[in-house]
């Protein structure tokens, strides 16, 4: 009989999120679309719990064209109320409006900074940070760094982008790579370039 792999416990059982867990989470990603993708699900995650977003992470994808920085940045008011009439993604009008916001400022850091990736990835010297946290008690919920890209991103027009939802954000595309020391996807993420830190000792990540 196989040995079920030991994974972070904040996978939990759920069949959607051990996949997510096991091919997404903490895998470096530096792909434009995708990372904007990821940055305006984070937003929308604010306040609700990651599996939902999860749960509605393809009916996001239709209602936002793909997550394509340039077809968001175009919706105006009548895509923006029938976006709030989609019963399938998360009817936040603030939400929804940040989207579009944050897909002008993609358009404009790529023209000003040479996008995302290159910018957010800037944050971490351009390689991972592996934090080796042995509980989730010593996961943070924000970090220098993210609170430094929040304010950068902020400064830029991006919306929903504090530093708690940027710090899962760099969890998720890998700029920080918090799997447990026990979880056998620790490893597996952890590029040759990454730099080692010890772990804080602070409050958990909400994720």
């Amino acid at each position: 009989m196989a040995r079920t792999p030991t994974r972070c416990p904040w996978a939990g059982t759920d069949p959607l999120y051990v996949a997510y867990h096991d091919a997404e989470w903490g895998v470096p990603l530096r792909d434009e679309r995708a990372l904007f993708e990821l940055l305006v699900l984070e937003g929308f995650q604010a306040g609700l719990a990651w599996i939902m977003i999860l749960r509605k992470r393809e009916a996001f994808r239709r209602a936002f064209d793909g997550f394509d920085p340039e077809r968001v940045a175009r919706f105006g008011a009548a895509r923006v109320e029938r976006l709030l009439a989609d019963a399938g993604i998360v009817r936040h009008r603030g939400k929804i409006e940040g989207a579009v916001a944050s897909a002008r400022a993609a358009l404009r850091l790529r023209d000003e900074e040479g996008g995302l990736a290159r910018f957010a990835w800037s944050f971490v010297g351009g390689a991972p940070i592996v934090n080796r946290p042995r509980e989730l008690s010593e996961v943070p919920a924000q970090t220098e760094e993210s609170r430094a890209l929040s304010k950068a991103l902020r400064a830029r027009g991006f919306a929903f982008v504090g530093p708690t939802t940027c710090y899962a954000f760099m969890q998720s595309a890998g700029l920080v790579n918090d799997h447990l020391a026990g979880c056998f996807r620790q490893r597996q993420v952890m590029p040759a370039a990454a730099r080692s830190r010890a772990a804080p000792r602070r409050a958990p990540s909400p994720r």
